[in-house]
């Protein structure tokens, strides 16, 4: 097994990708809109990929927040809200709002495991800073550590309700971003004290089966390399300090904040401590140059995502998607009221 996640050109496995993939091995895959038409579509294209390795438990991750980050959208699926209203709730009622995001993470994984999809790319544990870049913004769920803790814990319990491995986001944060690492690299020049609020919802979901990285310089820590090619950062902040020991995934190779070639930031990602490098293009030019230069995932690494994938187990007895909107819906209620 190479450590990677690979993502697909299209709606279907081509004739290659199904050769490179069964060579390949990769530890998982990403889906994108690209991927998607509707139920059955979906089912069938997460079967496939299931059939080529003969693993049930295969890696097959979305990003799937709500709000402006939705791969699986209406009308075929219901319609998700950004973390932002649950921050607005606990303002008012910070019990209301733990039990509206819990309700939420766990109709969002139940239409995930429905159609075969194992993992989410949520909660995003980014505290919100003033002033910085709009990438995160409504997504997040505050500006208060204790409460964007309170709230991802939240996620991820619904989250593994439903059946799905939750990802805690982009650690050790990106809320003092002040470009979109999408498109250039962010350095963050704040000093120790602040960057200590900036992890602290790391620290305290440490025990996360899954975290992924951030494309962000922390001058204070790194002043030369992005926490996802730093192994000064991953070594002694993401581990160390922060304590996670769950498996760490990179943020997209693709991403405008790194440079270079796909293949040498795959390298990098791993040389610096990542477990599982994520390449999302779906370029078969990138993702065989990525296989050549990766030797087999580690015996560690290997052991944090069978931890990761073995963490949730979707029980049979599970409350209807309509009943768990409403009850998300009916507490959001208490903020236009």
């Amino acid at each position: 097994m190479k450590p990677v996640i690979f993502g697909l050109a299209g709606e279907a496995l081509t004739p290659d990708e199904r050769a490179f993939f069964i060579e390949a091995q990769p530890a998982g895959y990403i889906l994108f809109k690209r991927n998607i038409v509707d139920r059955a579509q979906l089912r069938a294209l997460t079967d496939d990929l299931r059939s080529l390795h003969g693993r049930d438990d295969l890696l097959i991750m979305i990003d799937q927040e709500g709000g402006r980050v939705t791969r699986m959208q209406p009308p075929v699926w219901p319609s998700f809200p950004p973390g932002a209203v649950f921050d607005r709730l606990y303002d008012l009622a910070p019990s209301s709002a733990i039990a509206a995001a819990r309700a939420n993470a766990r109709a969002i994984a139940l239409t995930l495991a429905e159609v075969g999809i194992t993992v989410d790319a949520l909660p995003l544990l980014d505290v919100r800073q003033e002033g910085a870049s709009n990438i995160m913004g409504d997504r997040t769920l505050g500006a208060e550590p204790m409460r964007v803790a309170a709230l991802g814990r939240a996620t991820l319990e619904g989250l593994a309700e439903g059946g799905v491995v939750g990802i805690v986001k982009h650690i050790p944060g990106h809320g003092r971003a002040l470009v979109d690492s999408h498109l250039e690299l962010p350095v963050v020049d704040a000093n120790l004290n602040a960057l200590d609020t900036d992890i602290a919802p790391f620290r305290t979901l440490r025990h996360a089966p899954m975290g992924m990285t951030a494309h962000v310089v922390y001058t204070e820590w790194d002043a030369e390399r992005p926490a996802t090619l730093s192994p000064t950062v991953i070594g002694g902040i993401i581990r160390d300090r922060i304590g996670f020991d769950g498996l760490l995934m990179s943020d997209d190779l693709d991403m405008k904040a790194l440079q270079g070639s796909i293949p040498d930031l795959a390298a990098g990602v791993i040389a610096a401590g990542c477990d599982i490098a994520l390449n999302c293009f779906g370029k078969m030019d990138d993702m065989v140059g990525i296989a050549d230069r990766l030797s087999d995932i580690s015996d560690l690494s290997r052991g944090r995502l069978d931890r990761a994938m073995a963490s949730v187990t979707r029980g049979a007895d599970q409350p209807p998607i309509d009943e768990l909107l409403a009850t998300r819906d009916s507490l959001l209620g208490l903020v236009a009221a």
